[in-house]
């Protein structure tokens, strides 16, 4: 049938799953590098990955091409059992990590983290811990220069991080849809005094205004001999 679809210029594409990730239905995957529209029929036709791409390298064209099979989409969904980014890298898989509540023992810092994964490109924005969740949006460095990081910050919250200089990417679209598409008590920002941090306090200011939710939030700025400064 002739039928609206994407598109994929491969000259344009770095290969960043991010489209595949803002596909829903599992249409897109990375195949050597490169994103590939693998299962036309699981194309809905609707373009969420197109303003996910950060190259422009997805367009629709009108060709012909099987019509959209929303029975065998939610079919893939259900066989899944977690959710694993179409990388194909069993590390991105989506899961809620429970811990007793630790006993200290000889100084031991135990771990306050309650899901996987926690890097801002990773995490599936439909992901079910999200739901009734405080969000903690961290910059990458934050855990290092301060030491009681997991007990002052990780416990209680779902943890994101990043870092928008070496990432070289703006996390306002996929913190947008976040907040937007889930019920977020309150996010936690953490970034280090440096500058150039300031770019994920300046995502989440802008993700929290694009969502129109009124949402509590907070930023704690480290300072780079790890104490709070602000």
């Amino acid at each position: 049938m002739l039928r609206k679809i994407i598109k994929i210029d491969e000259e344009k594409c770095n290969g960043c799953g991010i489209c595949a990730e803002a596909c829903h239905e599992g249409a897109i995957g990375i195949v050597d590098g490169k994103a590939k529209l693998l299962r036309e029929d699981y194309c809905d036709g609707l373009g969420d990955c197109l303003p996910a791409c950060p190259t422009g390298a997805i367009t629709f064209e009108e060709r012909e091409a099987p019509a959209y099979n929303e029975a065998a989409v939610k079919a893939a969904k259900q066989k899944k059992s977690g959710e694993i980014l179409p990388c194909g890298c069993p590390g991105t898989a989506s899961k809620a990590i429970h811990h007793e509540e630790p006993q200290a023992e000889n100084g031991t810092v135990h771990s306050r983290l309650s899901q996987w994964p926690v890097q801002i490109k990773l995490v599936p924005v439909n992901a079910p811990y999200f739901d009734g969740a405080n969000l903690l949006v961290a910059a990458d460095c934050t855990a290092y220069a301060y030491g009681n990081f997991h007990n002052d910050f990780i416990k209680n919250r779902i943890t994101l991080i990043g870092c928008p200089k070496l990432d070289m990417v703006d996390y306002t679209e996929k913190l947008t849809q976040i907040i937007a598409g889930n019920k977020i008590k309150s996010v936690t920002v953490v970034r280090m005094e440096v500058p150039c941090c300031g770019g994920i306090e300046n995502a989440v200011k802008q993700a929290l205004r694009t969502s129109g939710k009124f949402i509590p939030w907070s930023v704690v700025t480290i300072s780079t001999d790890g104490q709070i400064i602000k």
